[in-house]
């Protein structure tokens, strides 16, 4: 059989933007949901949630996020698995990034329109909803986006190629969500919305409508009969989850991934409150600072891409998690040391930027490696159970940082009594940390040797 030819350029450009789409949504909620119903007291926005605790640390929002992560403990295999074992004519993944594109948006704007500004329990219903919906939409639209890197990306360096494009598009998404304070701002200086909640309910919900066009590019210009080897999996739910997780390579790689992604999630959702709370600057300040990190990682991502081939992958991801651990501890002294505050947060973006460069685009590609190398080994072709594991492990690790987070606010998020705002950061510290040494147990030399070297096996296709 004649292989399958590569993305032409074009519409490499289309596959990645569909991550442009999804990761505005997904940043929206990220940066925006807890300052939006929990806000600071400098912030001039209403309190939108009960502020009762439950154990003493667990307040409503941290309960509501984490009822939207578990839901994906769910949802993630279940998509996953239906996605691997499809049919469809137009192939296994692009039918559920159509279905997923439209209800996604419409439900992350959904979640910050309380259908109240009163606290009640109706509110926080609509929230546990809204939520619930947001999350099963994006599933349906994430997971088999991803298992589609692998299938496209016929080599190591192809595949290198696409996860640098789509880490591109993810970090322009921060950028874009967090437009969302400056294009409120806008709407009130200019249009003449009076009120900051409705303000941010427009921004929102206009950045939610460009994320849904642009997350139907992929459904529109990848054709996954030219481009992708079609073969359905015929493994059931339960023994593709068990044959993702008995897979050495990939236990390490997922437990750093969640570990990261529990601090980068504590860390990006205290952003607003570092620079109103700890640096007593405006929140509006919040977009140029992002900006300027997405700039400044584009500018790493040619030599991230050339040192990856040079020196591998996983020393490189190893150094980054380590030298993220060490900015986050600095977030704990934020606001106290002898510089003005300016400095100070442009100082902190700066230095973030580096290793989200190096980690916007190589973990996507390790996990193209093993999906890979799993798949000739075992003649199944499981991607999107292993991308579907990552991102539910993603998921679990951002509701537990989401939940961290809201829970350290307990012991202050205001100025003057910022305490939980700054431990934040040294809980970032502790989990990068984690992430780095776990990693470290990673064979990438094993992986690469065995997709270099092992012949071919035929893939098991079940017959009609």
């Amino acid at each position: 059989m004649e292989p399958k030819p590569f993305l032409p350029p074009v519409r490499q450009a289309a596959y990645a933007l569909g991550q442009l789409g999804w990761s505005t949504l997904v940043n929206i909620v990220g940066l925006a949901l807890v300052y939006f119903y929990l806000p600071p007291e400098n912030a001039g926005l209403p309190t939108l949630i009960t502020t009762m605790t439950f154990l003493g640390i667990f307040n409503a929002i941290t309960v509501i996020a984490a009822s939207g992560r578990l839901w994906d403990a769910i949802t993630d295999p279940i998509i996953a698995n239906l996605s691997d074992r499809s049919r469809n004519p137009r192939g296994r993944r692009i039918p559920f990034l159509a279905m997923g594109a439209l209800p996604a948006a419409l439900f992350c704007t959904l979640m910050f329109v309380p259908i109240t500004r009163e606290a009640s329990t109706a509110k926080v219903l609509w929230l546990v909803v809204a939520q619930l919906l947001f999350y099963l939409f994006l599933t349906l639209y994430v997971t088999p986006y991803f298992a589609l890197l692998p299938e496209l990306g016929h080599t190591a360096n192809q595949r290198l190629n696409l996860s640098t494009w789509i880490s591109i598009t993810y970090a322009l998404g921060i950028m874009v969500a967090a437009q969302t304070p400056a294009l409120a701002e806008l709407l009130q200086s200019t249009f003449g919305v009076t009120d900051k909640v409705t303000a941010l309910q427009y921004a929102i919900g206009g950045l939610a409508f460009v994320a849904m066009l642009l997350m139907y590019l992929p459904v529109i210009f990848v054709d996954e009969n030219t481009y992708c080897e079609r073969v359905p999996s015929d493994i059931p739910l339960f023994e593709a989850v068990a044959t993702t997780f008995r897979n050495a390579s990939f236990r390490y790689y997922v437990v750093a991934d969640s570990a990261y992604f529990m601090a980068l999630t504590i860390v990006n959702t205290g952003l607003l409150y570092y620079i109103t709370v700890l640096l007593a600057l405006d929140e509006a300040l919040v977009s140029g600072l992002l900006a300027i990190m997405v700039i400044l990682s584009f500018i790493f991502y040619p030599a991230v891409n050339l040192l990856a081939r040079r020196m591998g992958k996983k020393p490189l991801i190893v150094a980054s998690f380590l030298w993220m651990s060490a900015i986050f501890f600095g977030v704990f002294f934020l606001g106290r040391l002898p510089l003005p505050a300016p400095v100070q947060a442009y100082g902190l973006i700066v230095f973030y930027a580096i290793p989200i460069a190096f980690l916007g685009v190589l973990p996507n590609a390790v996990l193209g490696d093993i999906a890979e190398e799993n798949a000739q080994r075992t003649g199944q072709r499981l991607e999107g159970m292993f991308y579907a594991a990552r991102t539910l492990m993603q998921k679990i690790g951002q509701t537990l940082g989401v939940m961290i987070f809201a829970s350290l606010t307990v012991f202050g998020r205001d100025p003057g009594a910022d305490l939980g705002v700054r431990l934040s950061g040294m809980a970032g510290f502790v989990l990068c940390l984690v992430a780095g040494l776990v990693f470290i147990r990673y064979t990438e030399k094993r992986v690469l040797h065995a997709l270099d070297q092992e012949p071919k096996v035929s893939v098991r296709v079940q017959h009609e």
